[in-house]
């Protein structure tokens, strides 16, 4: 720019010279267009220093407009970049909101669910928990009925037991081996054992050699022996002169014979005839009752 501003100076010489030299050349002009055309053209006479000013003036306007148009340029471009940027937050601004609200309902959804499933479960707990409640009355009750099943069996057995054992004793009561009398059954021996053989003989059978506990049992026993010697189940083996039944019970009261027991060494076993008791060595050989309760 400053290249044609000088261009334009060097023009405006070239046409002053060209000015003086037609001055020169008339011969006829007024004094008014003299001086009219001098005046008109005294001005070029300072033009290198009008050309500079104008140059600077030139300049320094192009670098003023430089200076309003930038930082003019620079503010457009930054507002439609911050415009732009407004836009785009604003549009990422309301998708971010509207995934916020979606988001948000489904918080709300899922902690709705998970209510309901905190509800549900409470709601299974307490069944589980009645349903094991129930299911150890259950139990309880299978363990005691198996018990009175064990129990109803076990007494079964028994009744089976003691069923067979009627029977048996019936079918020998209708053989007329044994003798029923207050609840109990009594045998007569027809041949004769020692004490301890007529005792394991009995035991064998369910029974044991008779204990008498009474006058009336004494005087049935004189009856159905017919006053004959026969063992019954008294001893003092364990301890001399300490009579005691077969069942482990002591003697508290007898029908001895008035003679006996007299003591004498090795009689440590008891048999009754129509005296009384007496006491006799264990190894001798008599008939023997045995006796049973029907009850037991």
């Amino acid at each position: 720019m400053e290249f044609m501003e000088h261009g334009m100076c060097k023009d405006e010489d070239r046409e002053k010279m060209n000015i003086y030299a037609n001055i020169h050349s008339l011969n006829i002009h007024d004094v008014r267009t003299e001086t009219e055309n001098t005046r008109k053209h005294q001005t070029p006479q300072h033009t290198g220093t009008d050309c500079v000013k104008i140059r600077r003036y030139r300049a320094a306007v192009v670098c003023l407009v430089l200076l309003c148009v930038l930082p003019l340029t620079a503010v457009i471009v930054l507002c439609v970049h911050i415009h732009t940027n407004n836009t785009h937050y604003a549009e990422e601004s309301g998708g971010l909101l509207i995934n916020i609200t979606k988001l948000a309902e489904e918080k709300d959804q899922l902690l709705t669910r998970n209510t309901e499933l905190t509800e549900k479960t409470d709601q299974l707990l307490t069944k589980i928990a009645n349903l094991t409640e129930a299911r150890d009355q259950l139990v309880n009750k299978s363990m005691q009925l198996t018990k009175e099943r064990d129990g109803l069996l076990s007494s079964n057995r028994d009744l089976i037991k003691q069923r067979d054992q009627l029977h048996q004793e019936k079918n020998e009561l209708l053989k007329g081996v044994w003798i029923y009398y207050q609840s109990h059954l009594y045998f007569v021996s027809s041949e004769k054992m020692s004490w301890n053989e007529s005792r394991r003989y009995c035991t064998e059978r369910g029974a044991d050699l008779i204990s008498i506990n009474n006058k009336e049992e004494q005087d049935f026993v004189k009856k159905i022996s017919a006053n004959a010697n026969v063992w019954i189940g008294l001893t003092d083996i364990d301890v001399e002169g300490s009579w005691k039944w077969v069942d482990g019970s002591a003697l508290t009261s007898g029908f001895w014979d008035p003679r006996e027991p007299n003591g004498h060494r090795g009689e440590n076993c008891a048999l009754t005839y129509s005296p009384g008791w007496a006491d006799y060595p264990c190894s001798n050989l008599f008939l023997w009752i045995c006796e049973k309760s029907i009850l037991k």
